[in-house]
């Protein structure tokens, strides 16, 4: 990028000399005395033809430096374009990760509260065995199929943040979602 500024830069300096040297032949001179030149001498019209020459010659330089710039600048307009969309997809990249993260935690904690629920159902199913029925049991089992459906419930709320991010995008601005609601 350093590369291609330091190019731009030479290139219109280039120009900037180039119009400069331009503005200088093509401008008006003032009348010359009848005695220094005479009209239609041969000395006079070869020079015209040569200042002529010389006009067209530097306007195609012109053109062409012109040219190479518009290039320069649509290839670094390219660059800076290439250089957003690297950045968006970083940023993306992050956000999903964050998702990815947070529902990777609502899943242990799923599995821990899983793991929970079967021993206290094993700890009940041999209290029925023995032919005794513990209150506390009952209380502790109730009490762990409630935290593991609440850790359900976490883990699919974070699944559905997923779908909202994704789709929101899709969506359209959210001026408009709020206006319709």
């Amino acid at each position: 990028m350093d590369n291609i500024a330091e190019l731009e830069r030479r290139i219109t300096a280039a120009l900037m000399r180039i119009g400069n040297g331009v503005e200088a032949l093509s401008a008006v001179q003032p009348e010359p005395e009848p005695e220094q030149v005479l009209a239609g001498s041969p000395v006079a019209t070869l020079a015209d033809g040569v200042a002529e020459a010389e006009i067209a010659r530097l306007n195609e330089a012109l053109d062409e430096e012109r040219m190479l710039v518009a290039q320069l600048n649509e290839r670094l307009r390219m660059l800076r374009d290439q250089g957003t969309g690297k950045q968006e997809l970083e940023a993306e990249v992050g956000r999903l990760s964050k998702l990815l993260d947070v529902q990777g935690l609502e899943m242990q904690r799923l599995k821990k509260t899983v793991v929970s629920l079967r021993e206290q159902l094993r700890l009940m199913t041999e209290a029925q065995a023995e032919g005794r029925v513990e209150p506390h049991l009952i209380n502790k089992a109730m009490l762990t199929e409630l935290e593991a459906l609440r850790a359900l419930r976490a883990a699919e709320a974070a699944e559905l943040d997923e779908l909202i991010a994704a789709l929101d995008p899709l969506a359209g601005p959210k001026e408009e979602v709020a206006q319709d609601a």
